[in-house]
């Protein structure tokens, strides 16, 4: 079993000593650490004790190098909080405990080290200063040992302990897609760049493609490192030094994140419940600038507080929208710190609810409120299929693709597609291809496009419907095709609309003509029949159409475009349009001429005789019946088929 331990506690209170008691390594590498006796930034060790691997974290304890302390604090299972018999409970002692009980941090022990240079009584008054500390959090029955890092006195056991809560810790959920915080880079010869941190989800395989967000570099694995020993894959829950390809190690910073490719997208505004501590100075208001710590990354913010009073006092909770400065990678769930801008004290903590958010207006306030509630639970409560019903119903008929709602969550595909699934089942979600919404948004979406269908019958009564297109562009542009075709396909099923090829129309509808109408209608059709093959052209035959009536040439086309969709008259060329009998008495006529001939073919003057029409007539018509595939050019001839 792998667990991360991660130190806490104040400066030169042993943090680096009691991990070199415990492994044997000095976690303190940099020259300056070593030359100024204190620790600067994160520190690593491993120790295995039975069937335990474990990875420590020592995080620096000075007031300065919080934000370091941050970096290694965000991915530990549990917490050594360390106090210095000698000195107590401290300013630093108090901020990291809080920022791990912010961060989530479920499970811990305590050392009280330098053991060796108190009496009983004042490590009995040390003790109560920590039980005072802890009272009411996660680590009030947690183990309290004293121990010595210089005489060895507890070491055996804090290992002991270590044993015993080390099964306790639950299995880092499976949910999400590989994700490492990247907290420290560096090259080293004839390797290349090295990236490690703690593998927060999925695993890292050697020979893989992965992705550094949110920049978007896709790195080849070409080597992995666990405790020391090379490895061909990593899981959650452990360290882990990757070898990169593809990249050189000065574009990578701490903050980064290593993570499989095209999934994850850059963000910068999320919704988020979070905490005010208790010891804040004063209230978190909005527009209040932050500093944001999430895993790794440290990146300047705006919070929005989302309730009428547009602040959230010391002690309380609520919710906010956090909009960044630059993007950052953010998945449900997740927690995070902020610190005051200037000076940087520690003043909140929360969880991510929504790491796509988008901006809020003061009037949606309670709804917004609601919405995020119910987010919330179902985040804590792991409720999958809930979480994507309230995104989706929330967006109201937008919806989102899988690829969006991959991105949005980070799940895993076998957990999105299961969430998927039981919501289409439980129609709570419509299923339009690779694109999905919520079932009452697609219901209002049908009953739109049925209003405004109707609507346009009338206003152009003489038109047979509305082209498809525009129907869409005037009611659904800022739907993805696919949800709009879904939501016409489901109408027609339904059989409330008709379409044929790109004209969408009620069913109920029927044209009803007026006088003047019908008799500029059949004059249209008796020109076309009484011209037979020597035809006039369109403006001609309108204009004929509307002599003596009180219609324009404007509606007269109109007319002639319903004839047109009906069938009656057909369009051979841009210039030339025919009657349907014409049309079908010419290709009787030319079978009959083709069955008394051998090879079938015709040429262009032989058709201008059989049809007594002109070259300007006979080469459209031709070209018509090639495409209508009832002939077929044959160099200068045609094949009747």
């Amino acid at each position: 079993m792998d667990i991360i331990v991660g130190t806490a506690g104040h400066i030169d209170h042993g943090k680096t000593a009691l991990v070199k008691a415990l492994t044997g390594t000095d976690a303190d590498r940099l020259p300056e650490e070593k030359e100024r006796g204190i620790t600067i930034d994160l520190g690593f060790a491993e120790l295995s004790l039975d069937n335990l691997r474990i990875g420590f974290v020592d995080v620096p304890g000075h007031e300065k190098f919080v934000k370091n302390m941050l970096a290694g604090a965000s991915g530990i299972d549990l917490v050594l909080l360390v106090v210095a018999a000698d000195e107590g409970v401290m300013p630093q002692t108090r901020e990291h405990f809080e920022i791990c009980r912010l961060l989530g941090t479920k499970r811990g022990l305590i050392a009280v080290t330098k053991n060796d240079l108190v009496d009983s009584e004042f490590l009995q008054l040390v003790e109560s200063d920590i039980a005072g500390l802890v009272k009411g959090t996660f680590l009030q029955t947690a183990p309290v040992i004293p121990v010595s890092s210089k005489t060895g006195e507890g070491i055996e056991e804090l290992k002991a302990t270590l044993i015993r809560l080390g099964p306790e810790i639950p299995p880092r959920a499976d949910t999400f897609v590989t994700r490492m915080p990247i907290d420290r880079v560096f090259t080293v010869k004839g390797f290349g760049a090295v990236v490690t941190g703690t593998i927060a989800t999925g695993q890292i395989e050697v020979g893989t493609d992965m992705e550094l967000v949110p920049d978007g570099k896709v790195v080849r694995i070409r080597g992995l490192q666990n405790h020391g020993s090379a490895v061909s894959k990593a899981h959650a829950g452990q360290r882990a030094a990757v070898n990169l390809g593809g990249v050189d190690y000065i574009e990578i910073k701490r903050g980064m994140v290593l993570s499989e490719t095209e999934i994850l997208r850059p963000t910068q505004i999320v919704d988020a419940e979070m905490e005010v501590l208790a010891s804040a100075k004063r209230a978190v208001k909005s527009r209040h600038r932050v500093r944001m710590h999430l895993g790794t990354v440290e990146a300047l913010a705006r919070v929005q507080v989302l309730n009428p009073s547009n602040e959230i006092k010391p002690g309380q909770s609520d919710f906010v929208q956090i909009r960044l400065e630059r993007p950052i990678i953010a998945v449900p769930g997740e927690r995070f710190i902020l610190r005051q801008y200037s000076p940087q004290l520690t003043i909140a903590g929360g969880q991510i609810l929504d790491s796509a958010a988008r901006k809020h207006r003061k009037k949606e306030a309670s709804a917004i409120n609601g919405y995020l509630e119910k987010l919330k639970n179902a985040v804590i409560s792991r409720s999958y299929a809930e979480y994507i019903a309230l995104v989706l119903g929330f967006l109201n008929d937008s919806g989102l693709n899988y690829k969006d709602l991959r991105a949005r969550t980070g799940w895993q595909a076998e957990t999105l597609q299961k969430a998927l699934e039981e919501n289409i089942k439980a129609g709570l979600t419509v299923k339009c291809d690779t694109d999905f919404i919520a079932h009452s948004a697609f219901k209002l979406l049908k009953e739109k496009l049925v209003r405004f269908i109707g609507q346009y019958h009338r206003n152009e009564p003489l038109s047979p419907g509305i082209m498809r297109e525009t129907l869409r562009e005037k009611t659904a542009s800022h739907l993805s095709v696919n949800i709009f075709r879904a939501a016409l396909t489901s109408l027609e099923s339904d059989g409330e609309i008709w379409s044929e090829r790109d004209i969408v129309r009620l069913s109920s509808y029927h044209q009803q003509l007026s006088g003047e109408e019908e008799k500029v209608s059949e004059r249209l059709i008796q020109t076309y029949l009484e011209s037979g093959r020597k035809v006039p052209t369109l403006e001609n035959a309108l204009q004929h159409s509307i002599n003596g009536t009180g219609l324009n040439s404007g509606q007269a086309r109109k007319l002639f475009q319903l004839l047109l969709n009906s069938g009656e008259i057909i369009k051979v060329s841009e210039e030339f349009y025919f009657s349907r009998q014409t049309i079908t008495e010419l290709v009787s006529n030319l079978r009959e001429f083709a069955n008394a001939l051998e090879d079938r073919q015709i040429s262009v003057a032989e058709f201008k005789d059989l049809t007594g029409v002109s070259r300007k007539y006979a080469i459209p018509l031709l070209e018509y019946l090639d495409i209508q595939k009832i002939t077929r050019r044959e160099g200068d001839k045609r094949l009747v088929l």
